[in-house]
């Protein structure tokens, strides 16, 4: 079978894998001129497997009212980029955010990222790639008593869906990250989830890119997708700046821009543009460095170890397709770099980044067939792409060769939004 996979992020390029894999002849198109350009390009490093969690939530609304309020806020609008899909998207979240809504949600996102971390393992033992990569768990540190406590409801979560995990003291959270010795005052205690790993989602995509190649998938590099061709209720072809294009399937991994190409031909999907920020910085002290990932609870920010190099990343800006980097916006997620490990990293000579993330209204992805035959979806993943990227990735590649897929697929479709 023929198949165009459209997007060379991480979702895209994990697809083709096991594509490949499956004996299928795979092409990947993108207009960009290299695989993990965008999204995939410098996010947090982050493998949430055990921590995947819906961002609507009961008692949301009154938490970005708080966090609005703050200096340092998580949570940002930019109001001269409010339009009608902003409005319409926010009000679909909000509607989110009931306990039986986060239920259901939250048991469709564990079931993908927890897949996700098996496909991981496993492709590890396979592969031999290179992507800064460690196991050694998540810690998310508390700055004030209040917070700490305010914690119970996660951790009920985490106890019903049998997340690994440990509330832990001061000492604990030294014992994981010694580095955290230096600012001990300014921390309470800690969520520890020894599930999560970290890692570069830009190496280990071209890492895998590579590895498609030597199963022989082509990738259509510097192509602009300006639609899909329709007759008789199947896609005939995509349009692009190379010419029409033909396969005998086609997946859809375009992230955020996968709504541009899927409303022409009449299917609506609601993900919207979640802007966030990053920096990476080499480090200049090892002994003030974090081993694997640190989440300040206060700001929302995560700082995450690579092999010689620290990444911050945060923020979730309500800003459509503004890819504009404003300093302030930069200040934000310096603090947390700076307050928890002071002298770390050489923050003057980060890189300074942002990109979109395709967040749905409930967070969880969008993966699965359409109203077309042979028209598949793997988008939407929000925050967690790279988290979910192998699962996905294994889940499309399963339903498209005709194979029952690993996990249950109810729920994860387009078809849940009709």
């Amino acid at each position: 079978m023929k198949v165009l996979v459209l997007g060379s992020g991480i979702i895209g390029v994990s697809s083709a894998w096991y594509l490949a894999k499956a004996g299928h002849e795979v092409t990947v198109v993108d207009r960009l001129e290299g695989p993990a350009l965008e999204t995939s390009y410098a996010n947090a490093g982050m493998l949430s497997f055990d921590y995947s969690t819906p961002w609507g939530a009961p008692g949301v609304p009154f938490k970005a009212i708080k966090w609005m309020m703050q200096d340092i806020s998580p949570l940002l609008f930019s109001v001269k980029d409010f339009d009608a899909n902003t409005i319409g998207w926010m009000m679909k979240m909000l509607g989110q955010c009931t306990q039986s809504a986060f239920d259901v949600n939250k048991e469709r996102m564990l079931r993908v990222a927890r897949y996700s971390a098996d496909c991981f393992k496993e492709l590890r033992a396979e592969l031999d790639i290179p992507y800064d990569g460690r196991q050694k768990g998540t810690l998310e540190v508390f700055r004030t008593e209040k917070e700490m406590d305010g914690a119970a409801g996660d951790v009920a979560v985490l106890e019903r869906c049998g997340v690994p995990h440990a509330m832990i003291d001061v000492d604990a959270c030294l014992q994981h990250e010694p580095a955290l010795a230096n600012v001990r005052e300014k921390i309470v205690g800690g969520l520890y989830l020894p599930g999560d790993e970290t890692g570069d989602c830009f190496k280990f995509t071209n890492a895998l890119a590579d590895e498609c190649k030597k199963l022989g998938v082509t990738f259509l590099m510097n192509t602009s997708i300006d639609g899909l061709d329709v007759q008789k209720g199947k896609i005939t072809g995509v349009k692009t700046s190379a010419g029409t294009l033909t396969a005998d399937n086609y997946l859809v991994a375009l992230g955020s821009y996968s709504p541009h190409v899927l409303s022409k031909v009449g299917i609506n999907v609601p993900i919207y543009p979640l802007k966030g920020y990053s920096l990476t910085m080499p480090i200049i002290d090892e002994s003030k460095a974090p081993v694997s990932t640190v989440m300040d609870q206060t700001y929302k920010v995560a700082v995450t170890r690579f092999d010689d190099r620290i990444r911050v990343g945060g923020i979730a800006e309500i800003a459509s397709y503004n890819k504009e980097l404003q300093a302030k916006r930069r200040g934000n997620i310096e603090f947390t770099v700076k307050d928890l490990f002071p002298g770390a990293g050489d923050v003057e000579a980060a890189e300074f980044w942002t990109g979109l993330r395709p967040m749905t209204p409930d967070s969880a992805p969008i993966l699965g067939g359409t109203q077309y035959d042979n028209l598949f979806l793997n988008t939407g993943h929000g925050t967690l792409g790279w988290t979910m990227s192998l699962g996905s990735g294994k889940f499309i590649a399963d339903l498209m060769s005709g194979r029952t897929p690993d996990i249950n697929p109810d729920g994860l479709a387009v078809s849940r939004y009709r």
